[in-house]
């Protein structure tokens, strides 16, 4: 599981160093586009096992077609080098809008990575609604 915040910055030839409770769990990551305006790195295993429940769903549906596209298309493999850096890549960097300054936060089985002004500016939006997301998802599980 991945929690907690940290703080890094991307250096100029993209590479970006993870944090060590981070890398300590695995060696093979997929890094691909995220939602809402940052980047999902899973670990191998969990980015496989993501896709096989998509794939369950009926290819009949665009829905589903559409976001198994954004999921996969842009997807690509990176392992960390021996001090913990994995190599971004470019088209992923500027789909991002990552800069020097990025935040490396924890989502329990992801990683995401943001440009950390994008990040914060996100983050206290919705930390003005923590109440209102909290009783729509008691209302979701009903």
């Amino acid at each position: 599981m991945f929690i907690g915040k940290y703080y890094h910055t991307l250096e100029a030839k993209g590479r970006l160093s993870l944090p060590k409770s981070f890398r300590a769990q695995h060696d093979e990551w997929i890094v691909t586009r995220g939602l809402d305006g940052g980047l999902f790195l899973f670990a191998k295993e969990a980015f496989l096992s993501e896709v096989e429940q998509l794939s369950r769903q009926p290819f009949t549906k665009k829905r589903y077609r559409d976001f198994i596209r954004l999921m996969t298309n842009e997807a690509q493999e990176v392992s960390a080098d021996t001090n913990g850096r994995v190599q971004l890549p470019e088209y992923l960097i500027a789909l991002a809008g990552l800069e020097k300054a990025v935040a490396v936060v924890g989502s329990m089985t992801r990683i995401e990575i943001w440009d950390r002004d994008r990040y914060h500016t996100y983050i206290e939006h919705i930390e003005n609604q923590a109440e209102q997301i909290a009783e729509e998802l008691e209302a979701d599980a009903e």
